[in-house]
């Protein structure tokens, strides 16, 4: 694991608030949730450095508190495939303590990003010491199942355009910035990631070019607008049409379904 230039002890008042509104974390008894930021510290990282290694075991049980947190996986022709981007308020990181096994995927800041760690031996404290955090963990990774369901169905049941459509509402949800709206234009929300097209490539399983095009058609619909440095979003409600009619799409697949990627 890359050790961060700066350990600190405290949140700021921003991000402990990120982690108490979390909608997990919320859920849980005052004396659970007390007793999780006692044994808690805070970890900064800069953008690109590597929180954790797939192969290594690990050390801390995590939450994201501000920024977020990029989870890939390299496979054997060296493809890298981005898997996830955690924004604040969600903890991750408890199923290699659980099985007492190394990660299972590669984890890296995503801008400038903050942590709140608990360690191993306070992470099997706690959970010895409060059974409700038994069943709580067992909703966490229902929830994580049910997504998992989802991004497969929709890669063997929904067209690229409509997938890129669904990722981006999805980032737009937990990583937007509501901006003020220049005269004249729809107010617009910024995905606050600063990701280039091969990234939402990565996310959505199709090819850079076919992810330009796709792009270029939704801004001129006026649906979102591209950047060098992301996407806003101008019309949440036809990206939401976009994501749920396969039919209704800019770019037709082919009858014999090779469109499809």
């Amino acid at each position: 694991m890359t050790e961060p230039d700066v350990e600190e002890p405290l949140l700021s008042p921003g991000e402990r608030a990120a982690i108490n509104n979390g909608r997990w974390f919320s859920s849980l008894s005052p004396a659970l949730r007390h007793d999780i930021l006692r044994c808690m510290y805070v970890r900064r990282y800069r953008h690109g450095e590597q929180i954790a290694a797939r192969g290594e075991l690990p050390v801390s049980w995590m939450a994201c508190a501000r920024g977020a947190v990029r989870l890939s996986s390299t496979g054997g022709s060296g493809k890298e495939i981005t898997l996830d981007y955690i924004e604040p308020g969600l903890w991750f990181g408890e199923l290699s303590l659980i099985e007492g096994d190394t990660h299972t995927h590669d984890a890296w800041a995503q801008g400038d990003t903050v942590l709140l760690c608990v360690g191993k031996a306070d992470f099997e404290r706690v959970l010895a010491a409060h059974v409700e955090l038994y069943a709580a963990m067992l909703r966490l990774q229902a929830r994580r199942m049910r997504k998992l369901f989802e991004i497969v169905e929709d890669l063997n049941g929904l067209p690229l355009r409509s997938r890129l459509a669904k990722k981006i509402l999805h980032l737009c949800r937990g990583h937007g910035v509501k901006e003020a709206s220049p005269c004249g234009e729809m107010p617009g929300t910024r995905i606050n990631l600063g990701l280039a097209q091969q990234e939402l490539a990565r996310l959505v399983g199709g090819a850079r070019q076919r992810i330009n095009l796709e792009l270029k058609t939704m801004e001129r619909e006026g649906v979102i607008e591209v950047e060098s440095c992301g996407v806003v979003v101008r019309d949440a409600l036809a990206l939401q049409r976009i994501s749920q009619a396969p039919g209704a799409i800019g770019l037709q697949p082919a009858a014999s379904g090779t469109g499809r990627h």
